[in-house]
């Protein structure tokens, strides 16, 4: 009887630092790139009776960026706290063809987030994992109808969540698939003469994402 105890506790003595160093592969500081497609859209403005759906002409682009974060082991679970800087080339013209009183332009520019993530191992080099943050984003608009022109920039405030998969190919290196959702509120624009622009209108964005990162 002796042999097998002997033997099970050094087969526990292997095991246990073997799962440590599947922690210790997600765990740490990391830096990576991201690239996708993002499009944006909104709602209705229930002040002004505006509906503001941009339908066919939603504002779509190119995702691009840099990102990080520092991941840490909780029991079986992965947690990390992360951020990023994306920029974007979605560009929309639009006119009176969908309802609005003026003819004009949007261009989406630069986004920040920052926020945590919380996961588990589905395999010993694959993470699942779901996201939760903040995000501001950059909006570059100009509106004209017979008798003005205006041209505004606004920052606004949101919160993002979202979902993905991201693998190990080795010790260091990784690769990632993401989906996103913002939420942007009170979309509000004022120009150099003080002009403003004020609305109740929700916009929303939706992003798809690759990643290639390291880890140290």
């Amino acid at each position: 009887m002796r042999p097998f105890i002997v033997a099970a506790l050094l087969a526990g003595t292997i095991a246990a630092p073997a799962v440590a160093q599947v922690d210790a592969a997600f765990t740490g500081p990391r830096v990576g790139a991201i690239a996708g497609y993002g499009q944006l859209g909104s709602g209705e403005d229930p002040e002004q009776g505006i509906e503001n759906d941009f339908g066919d002409q939603s504002i779509e682009g190119l995702t691009y960026g840099v990102d990080g974060g520092f991941d840490f082991s909780i029991g079986g679970l992965v947690a990390g706290v992360e951020g990023e800087f994306s920029e974007s080339t979605g560009k929309q013209d639009f006119d009176e063809s969908i309802a609005l009183p003026f003819s004009g332009r949007i261009e989406t520019g630069r986004d920040l987030y920052v926020g945590g993530r919380l996961g588990f191992l589905a395999r010993p080099q694959t993470l699942l994992y779901a996201k939760a943050g903040y995000t501001n984003t950059s909006i570059e608009s100009a509106f004209e109808d017979a008798d003005e022109r205006f041209e505004f920039d606004t920052n606004i405030d949101g919160y993002r969540i979202g979902a993905g998969v991201e693998q190990l190919f080795g010790e260091r290196f990784y690769g990632k698939l993401e989906y996103r959702y913002s939420n942007y509120s009170k979309l509000d624009f004022s120009d150099d003469d003080d002009q403003d622009f004020q609305t109740e209108i929700d916009l929303d964005r939706h992003q798809v994402v690759a990643g290639l990162g390291i880890r140290f």
